[in-house]
């Protein structure tokens, strides 16, 4: 109930519309993360009651919340004193027997999917918790699992790896009946997939061949975020990659674009903060210190937020605590750290203190989600490539009716800088990462007009133009006015 009558409304008040809830389904061990389910019609004891569970799906509703969840139907424990293994005696009640009824990268057990029995058991799990509990739909985890009997532990360098025997045609046929399953018993619900394999056809509507799922999860993404800023200086990053990186993806195939995951928030990683921060978040987060690390670390939290969910995807996920740079990790108790529950938490205290930074990160991220929600960024298609300026590190690109511009360089600050403008018009400025509001240093006045003005290019052809103060480490977003 903590987190019906704490949590849900932050959420609320960031600006989400969904919530996607981890380790729903009973497991035995807290430090597996949800994901060694043992009892799959069972909501998990240690957070509370069934009722409570209800209770939360239904305020969450109240609020305008979608509950999504995190369904495992990839493999389950091995436990034998819990769960379904060797239910009867044998190894292949719901496995293949033998070992490659194993997931030996997860030490768990595979489902065989092609078994009737099988196909029941996991399609009446899906329909149980849509009806009982309410829930507004699933992110499938470990699909690439299920997908091939290799466990996607390949390298997909080639089509024909789509379609040869390492393909579980069974799984492909299990999924489209579960996705067949949901959206026929609640149309308006939402299916996930946990891809990184990029199968064709995942996102693709049953009736045209695919599979079946809404949205895929762009994992390429957090991966991508987290080598640039363990490997290359934000002065080498290659704007060109960045942007590919964010664009590069099918029209047809929905994709939910997070710059960090649930795996960087957890112990053994880092979050995109702290990798930027380190231990100054520790020492130096009160608005009155002065730390050029911070500062650093704060521009590009923001940047490269901002930068995601403007090109990355359909649709945007954050893992809660990021949005305000939480400082720790993510643990469970287990051996390793004396079965401690110090770091099974978020702060939350600390994005409503005043005299901390990490309230400029949560004002940046409400006013992020309100821009992108009320222009509906996230369905109007691709963005539009408009200047790469690779010296001054600076991308120009429309979304919609939004102009975006991103100045990377850590420290060219430009005045009276010229860019194209999609269209001739006043433009104004919306949302800047410098604002004093967010922690910046607010080199831009945001009452300035800007107004666009002709030039006859070497083509011949007439594009329009305006003039901008482009300031370093600072993304500016600008709209122009109805005539």
């Amino acid at each position: 109930m903590e987190f019906t009558k704490k949590i849900l409304p932050k959420i609320k008040r960031a600006g989400y519309n969904a919530v996607q809830l981890m380790a729903i389904a009973e497991h035995p061990y807290y430090g597996s993360f949800g994901y060694h389910v043992s009892s799959f019609f069972a909501p998990s004891s240690r957070f509370g009651t069934p009722e409570e569970l209800k209770a939360l799906v239904k305020r969450a509703h109240e609020l305008g919340i979608a509950v999504i969840m995190d369904i495992v139907h990839a493999h389950y424990v091995k436990n034998l004193n819990e769960g379904i293994n060797q239910l009867d005696g044998s190894d292949h009640l719901y496995s293949r027997p033998g070992e490659v009824g194993n997931q030996p990268y997860w030490d768990s057990k595979t489902f065989d999917y092609g078994r009737p029995e099988v196909q029941h058991f996991l399609l009446s799990n899906v329909k149980y918790w849509l009806d009982e509990y309410h829930f507004d739909g699933y992110r499938f985890d470990g699909v690439t699992s299920m997908l091939y009997y290799h466990f996607g532990y390949t390298e997909f360098d080639s089509r024909e790896k789509f379609f040869d025997a390492g393909v579980n045609r069974d799984a492909i046929t299990y999924l489209t009946l579960a996705n067949h399953l949901v959206h026929e018993y609640r149309p308006e619900a939402v299916t996930i997939a946990e891809d990184v394999s990029g199968m064709p056809g995942i996102c693709i509507p049953e009736a045209d061949g695919g599979i079946g799922f809404d949205y895929r999860l762009g994992m390429a993404i957090p991966d991508f975020w987290i080598k640039y800023l363990k490997e290359i200086p934000d002065e080498d990053w290659n704007i060109w990659e960045m942007w590919s990186q964010m664009t590069n993806r099918l029209p047809a195939v929905k994709t939910v674009a997070y710059a960090e995951s649930h795996d960087q928030a957890l112990v053994g990683d880092k979050t995109i903060a702290f990798r930027l921060m380190d231990k100054e978040m520790y020492f130096s987060m009160n608005r009155a210190s002065e730390n050029l690390i911070v500062d650093r670390g704060m521009a590009l939290h923001k940047m490269i937020r901002l930068f995601t969910i403007a090109t990355g995807g359909q649709a945007y996920l954050n893992f809660m605590g990021n949005e305000f740079g939480h400082p720790e990790w993510i643990d469970f108790p287990r051996e390793g750290n004396g079965w401690s529950y110090k770091h099974a938490q978020r702060l939350w205290s600390l994005s409503t203190n005043g005299f901390l930074r990490y309230s400029w990160l949560a004002d940046f991220d409400k006013a992020m989600i309100k821009l992108i929600r009320k222009y509906k960024v996230l369905g109007a298609g691709y963005p539009y490539n408009l200047m790469m300026d690779e010296q001054n590190k600076t991308m120009v690109f429309s979304h919609g009716r939004l102009l975006f511009v991103f100045n990377w360089h850590p420290t060219a600050s430009i005045p009276d800088y010229i860019l194209p403008v999609p269209e001739p018009g006043k433009y104004k400025l919306l949302l800047s990462s410098d604002e004093a509001r967010f922690g910046g240093q607010e080199r831009n006045d945001p009452s300035t007009e800007h107004f666009s003005f002709p030039h006859e290019c070497e083509d011949g052809i007439t594009r329009h133009y305006m003039q901008i103060y482009n300031t370093s480490r600072t993304a500016m977003v600008f709209l122009r006015a109805k005539r």
